[in-house]
Formats: C-alpha cells, sequence, structure tokens
C-alpha cells in the first residue's frame, strides 16, 4: 500500500474519499484546455484494461442497442393514425402513451445512476433490456378494450430503457480519450435520429406490410434479443476514470447527497442540462406530431382523403423518417466536426455550437408550421434545415457532460439530466401539444380544416422553446472553461485556486495498489 496523500480545501472540510489503482503516474498531465477533459490525454495509455478491439466491439454493441432504442421509442409515433382508429381516442389520450413512457423513464433514472456510478454497470444493463424487451413484446397483444394496460406496458418499456440510457455513455467515456472519444460519442449519438427515423419507417412500412399495426412493436423486441446476446458476450466493464488514468480505476466512496451537492455547485452542467431540457421538449413534440401533422395538412388541402380506417396511409411517416435518417448523420458529424475545428481556438465552442443550432431552427419551425397549408414539398425542405441544425447538439451535449465531471459521478450526472431532462422536456410536451390542439378543435364545429389547424396553433410553442433553449447553452458558455480545469484538477489530484468555482473542492484522495 503506497502512503496516503491528503489535499484539504481552503475550507478545510471533509469530502468524500476516493482511491485508484498506483498504475503509471499521477495520471493525466496539465496542458492546454481544449474541448473536453478527455482531449487533454496526449497519447492512449498503455495499459488499458481493455483492448482497443475490444473497445471498439463494445462500441458496436452499444451503438446497435441504442439503435434499438430509439426505433422502439417512435414506432408508435409512425403508427400513431391507426393506432388512433383502433381505440377511438383522442390527441391528448393519444400523446399518454408517450408520456407515461417518458415518466416512468425518468422516474427511474436517478436509481440507475446511483447504481451505475457504484455497482457492475454491465449487469444493470442487462438486467434493464431484459424488462424493455419483454414488455415491449407484451404490449404489441393488448385488445383494444385494454388501452389502460397499453399505457402500463409502455410505462414498464420505460422503465427497461432507463437502465441503458444511464449507463451506456459512461462505459464509452471510460473506455476511450481524446479526439477518439469524441468521435465514438459522436457515432453513438447519431444513432438516435438514425433509430428515431428507422422507428417511423419499419413502424408504418410493417403496419402496411401486415395489415396490423400490432406487428411494428414486435420487430424491436425480436431485434433486440440479439442485443441482449451481444452485451452479454462482448461488452466489458472499464473501470470507472481508466480512460483519463492510464488504465487505472478511480472508485469513489462518496454518498448520493454529495453527488447531487457536486453537481449543483457546477454551473456549466447545470446550464447545460437546461438546455438539453429543451433540447429534449422540442424533439419530443416535434417526433411525435409532425407526421400526423403533415397528413392533416394534405387532407386539408384535399390532396389526399382522410384516413377513415386503418391501416392509414403511410407515406408522411416514410419521408419524415427517412429526413431524420439523413439530418441526424449530417447534424451529428457536423456537429462534431465544428467543435473539433474550433477547439484549440475556442475552448468554450460546445455550448455555442448548441446554441446556435437551436436558434437557428426557430425560425425554420415556424416557416414549417406556417407553409405546410400551402405547399408541401416546401414545409420538408425546412423541416430537413430545422432538424439539421438540432442534431448539431446530439453528440455535442454529451460530451460535455463526459468533461465537465468526474468519473465516478457520471453515471449520476447522467441520470440527473435525463431526469430533469424528460420530466420538463418531451415527458408532457406530446400532451401538452395534444391538450391544446384539442381545446382549440372543441372552439369550433368538427371538420379536417379544423382538426389540422388546431394542431399547427398547438405546434407553436416549439419554436419558442427552441429559442429559450438557445439562451440556456449560451449560458453554460460563460462558466464551461472553468469547470472543465475544475474537473481535471480532481482526476490529477491537484489543489485548486483559493477563489471558489463551480464545482467542488478537491477531496482527500487516496492511492493504493489493485
Amino acid at each position: 500500500m503506497e502512503p496516503e496523500v491528503s489535499v484539504s480545501s481552503p475550507q478545510d472540510k471533509p469530502r468524500p474519499r476516493w482511491s485508484r489503482g498506483s498504475g503509471s503516474g499521477s495520471g493525466l498531465h496539465y496542458g492546454s484546455f481544449v474541448n473536453s477533459l478527455s482531449s487533454l490525454t496526449p497519447k492512449v495509455p498503455d495499459n488499458q484494461p481493455i483492448s482497443p478491439g475490444r473497445a471498439k466491439i463494445a462500441v458496436a454493441v452499444l451503438c446497435y442497442i441504442n439503435l434499438l432504442n430509439y426505433m422502439e421509442r417512435y414506432t408508435i409515433a409512425g403508427v400513431l393514425l391507426n393506432l388512433q382508429k383502433f381505440f377511438d381516442i383522442s390527441d391528448s389520450t393519444a400523446a399518454l402513451l408517450q408520456t407515461v413512457f417518458i415518466c416512468s423513464f425518468l422516474l427511474l433514472a436517478p436509481l440507475f445512476g446511483y447504481l451505475g456510478d457504484r455497482y457492475n454497470r454491465k449487469y444493470i444493463m442487462v438486467g434493464g433490456l431484459s424488462v424493455w424487451l419483454v414488455t415491449a413484446a407484451a404490449s404489441s397483444f393488448v385488445t383494444e378494450s385494454l388501452f389502460w394496460l397499453l399505457m402500463l406496458l409502455r410505462a414498464m418499456v420505460g422503465i427497461g430503457e432507463a437502465s441503458y440510457s444511464t449507463i451506456a455513455p459512461t462505459i464509452i467515456g471510460d473506455l476511450f480519450t481524446g479526439a477518439q472519444r469524441s468521435l465514438v460519442i459522436c457515432l453513438f449519438y447519431i444513432f438516435i435520429p438514425i433509430g428515431s427515423g428507422l422507428g417511423y419507417i419499419t413502424g408504418a412500412g410493417l403496419a402496411t406490410a401486415t395489415g396490423d399495426w400490432r406487428w411494428a412493436l414486435r420487430i424491436t423486441p425480436i431485434m433486440g434479443v440479439f442485443g441482449l446476446v451481444m452485451l452479454v458476450f462482448l461488452c466489458p466493464n472499464p473501470p470507472r476514470g481508466a480512460a483519463e488514468n492510464h488504465g487505472e480505476g478511480i472508485t469513489g466512496q462518496s454518498t448520493y447527497l454529495e453527488d447531487v451537492k457536486y453537481l449543483l455547485k457546477n454551473k456549466s452542467y447545470l446550464w447545460s442540462t437546461f438546455g438539453v431540457t429543451a433540447t429534449a421538449f422540442l424533439t419530443g413534440a416535434l417526433a411525435f406530431w409532425t407526421p400526423t401533422y403533415l397528413s392533416r395538412a394534405q387532407v386539408a388541402q384535399n390532396i389526399r382523403p382522410p384516413c377513415e380506417k386503418e391501416p392509414c396511409n403511410p407515406i408522411d411517416s416514410y419521408i419524415f423518417g427517412a429526413i431524420t435518417v439523413v439530418t441526424g448523420i449530417l447534424g451529428g458529424c457536423l456537429g462534431t466536426g465544428l467543435s473539433r475545428r474550433f477547439r484549440d481556438k475556442v475552448p468554450y465552442v460546445d455550448p455555442i455550437i448548441c446554441a446556435v443550432g437551436l436558434l437557428g431552427s426557430a425560425p425554420c419551425l415556424f416557416v414549417v408550421i406556417f407553409v405546410a397549408s400551402t405547399s408541401i414539398p416546401a414545409t420538408y425542405v425546412f423541416i430537413f434545415l430545422g432538424e439539421v441544425l438540432i442534431s448539431l447538439n446530439w453528440a455535442v451535449m454529451a460530451d460535455i457532460l463526459l468533461y465537465v465531471v468526474i468519473p465516478t459521478r457520471r453515471s449520476t450526472a447522467e441520470a440527473l439530466q435525463i431526469t430533469v431532462g424528460h420530466l420538463l422536456g418531451d415527458a408532457g410536451s406530446p400532451y401538452l401539444v395534444g391538450a391544446i390542439s384539442d381545446a382549440l378543435s372543441k372552439s369550433q364545429p368538427s371538420s379536417h380544416i379544423w382538426s389540422f389547424h388546431s394542431l399547427k396553433f398547438s405546434l407553436l410553442v416549439c419554436p419558442f422553446v427552441g429559442a429559450l433553449g438557445a439562451l440556456f447553452f449560451f449560458m453554460a458558455a460563460l462558466y464551461i472553461t472553468e469547470d472543465k480545469k475544475a474537473a481535471l484538477r480532481l482526476v490529477e489530484e491537484e489543489p485548486p485556486p483559493q477563489q471558489g468555482t463551480s464545482t467542488e473542492a478537491p477531496m482527500e484522495m487516496s492511492t493504493q495498489e489493485k
């Protein structure tokens, strides 16, 4: 056992105790601060516990499951017209399916964050994925008189997915460093829009091919079985902080309350979390309602007849799904490319990219909402532009969290960000839009034209929230440089400057043999 090294904070307050393997020296070498904590590591460690080849295989498995995660989440949106006809439900009632899913998702995220910082992350993900697959498959067998059971099963699907979404990014953070980590994070988060788009396409396609929308809910559980097997046999559980410490893990002995206090002092984490929340609100509402909105727009223009019985015309789900896939790849790569290009010159570039993306999407969404009544092709053009701008954020938002939060608290940070983001974001935005639409539709006699206009006016909330999210990311840019430095000092075991920062002061640490 090596001698214990104590570092006292300026206030001489007791701090949580941390330990790591002695490994090779003191870990990271302090240098100029660029895009992220990971970017400061000059080279890939020589004694990684996980080989590079195995790490790449693990990322491939995690990306595949992330693809299925979002395919399953948006399959219902792709068959929403069919589902409403089958259960004979209104807009607000249909939106409850997404709301109960997200609510269970966000309520369980803090628990999985707590467990993910303290126990075997692989076992937690395996258990959560098993629950997800069983409940997702079971939801496809609900009869038309048991809509409440479908909502219950959707809530249980959210429980399973919460374990994965909370923990998977932290595993990637412990497998890679530097520019390589940024690229892998970009790849992982690109599968969010790809999975979302494929959810619309496969859902609508299977509903049309089989004549039964419930088959759309069965495809992801079938594909998920292969993901579960690969997760068991191919995905490791790397030591926390191994990427930053030459392959040696860091283990924390802090309480959950201490973890939360640490995060609440991290201003860039807080402001970026508010920005993530606005992004979730925006994307949740648009993802759920856009295909239905476009379908109603074409009915209002007499381009197509209204859907009287299932299966309904799936063309809008196909087109919107394809646009989501393409814009997700394009926007994700563009956002990461801009981050890598400007990180040396502008250390706060990441929140600026996110802010510009959201701010630029707001006028595009205004055009989408009002042009749909006159020109569907023009509407698709501005949907494309708006989604590219929003997609700039996906990978960059995740990278921000990884470099302003120390490794042993990343799962908790992910969980709390997921909870706040979904609670105030996409948990309520589909229902809010649906409820406003229902209220407006009751103000005039029922007609297909007024059904379109009521949904149009309810969607106006989205661009305003996007502009608000841009403001949150601009605020994060004011603090992110100092918060990156503070996170690095804690990993390096270096004392901070005497003035206060937005993160917690260093804690007592000890180095010990593994």
